[in-house]
């Protein structure tokens, strides 16, 4: 059994500790957490398994990876803390561990990925022999493996697409979809997720790997952004209040031009409230959440994926699916020697042994 350290127990932390309780190669060894309301509790309290794990989550970095974990789940954010993250993944990396994580954007696409990250990380597989494989919160396999499977089942491609769709009333990140992405705020505000430059740096790197699987070159990178308030105001379950009059929609894309035309493409499009831009796409049922890849080609195709967990809500589905396929390439990354990988490097992997497997 591989010992495995989730670090983090947020919307995605939460997802990596059930994900790791259930996969038959895994064994929880620790859970580490901030803030000092959950020292202590059980992991499979955290985890919302209803349960207990026998696991009580510290804060104790140190020790945990003195203990030489086989891998390290790193769920912490790195939005707002980049350099943090950073260091906690290449002390853990140093200290031997198997690290997988939604957090480092920039290591999306390793061979592009800027010397800034990218160094560090492979000083740390050289010294201490763990490996780094990140993958998207968003979740990253929809803008990677799935594209690149379904774009093998026609004869030409034209324009690959890939879609977000998602309504954040049912979401629990208050302080990421306020001030990330400004849904509430006056119109005027400038929110950090949406300047000009910034969705290719979260996002480029995936495009990147897209064109790199394809063998194709992107020319540029090229960003579009519309934005769209609240009619009327409206009232979330998890994050109170949104007036009237401040933004309660985002679409945009980050394209990347091939030949002169917007060939790849990665879009999002985002609420507040479903009454936001009925104009815009929405997931086939109407629900909260989907993700969407479109071949443009000889056949067309269009794929649709939606997830739900922790009762029908689907931004947690999203959630437990970018931790399943982090947690689910654990053993294949032991199993392979140290270094940096991503997504077209780690292969999508089936869930064996867990067939019939259930938790509550």
């Amino acid at each position: 059994m591989i010992s495995t350290v989730v670090w983090g127990t947020g919307n995605v932390g939460r997802a990596a500790i059930r994900a790791v309780e259930a996969h038959p190669a895994l064994t929880l060894a620790a859970a580490l957490v901030h803030g000092p309301g959950k020292v202590g509790r059980d992991a499979g309290e955290l985890g919302g398994l209803g349960r207990h794990l026998g696991v009580a989550a510290t804060d104790d970095v140190e020790a945990v990876l003195g203990a030489r974990p086989g891998a390290v789940v790193y769920a912490a954010s790195g939005d707002l803390r980049p350099d943090e993250a950073l260091a906690d993944v290449v002390r853990a990396v140093g200290a031997g561990a198997v690290v997988v994580t939604p957090a480092l954007y920039a290591l999306y696409e390793r061979r592009g990925a800027p010397a800034e990250f990218r160094d560090p990380v492979l000083a740390a597989v050289a010294a201490g022999g763990g490996s780094l494989f990140v993958s998207g919160v968003d979740p990253g396999w929809a803008n990677d493996v799935l594209p690149l499977l379904v774009s093998g089942l026609g004869s030409t491609v034209e324009a690959l697409r890939c879609q977000e769709i998602f309504d954040y009333s049912t979401y629990d990140q208050e302080d990421a979809v306020r001030q990330l992405i400004g849904m509430g705020h006056p119109m005027a505000y400038e929110p950090p997720m949406l300047a000009p430059g910034v969705p290719t740096m979260v996002w480029g790197g995936q495009i990147r790997l897209l064109a790199r699987a394809l063998g194709a070159e992107v020319e540029e990178i090229r960003e579009t952004l519309e934005r769209r308030p609240l009619d009327a105001t409206v009232r979330t379950r998890t994050m109170g209040e949104f007036a009237a009059g401040t933004q309660g929609g985002v679409r945009f894309e980050v394209r990347g031009i091939v030949d002169g035309a917007p060939r790849i493409v990665i879009e999002h499009i985002t609420r507040i409230h479903p009454s936001c831009a009925p104009d815009w796409p929405v997931p086939p049922d109407g629900g909260d959440g989907a993700h969407r890849v479109v071949v443009e080609g000889r056949p067309r195709i269009e794929v649709t994926v939606e997830a739900a967990d922790e009762g029908e809500n689907r931004s947690a589905g999203g959630n437990a699916t970018a931790a399943g396929r982090l947690v689910n390439a654990i053993d294949w990354l032991v199993a392979a020697e140290p270094g940096l990988y991503d997504a077209l490097d780690v292969p999508l992997r089936p869930a064996a042994g867990r067939l019939g497997r259930k938790q509550p």
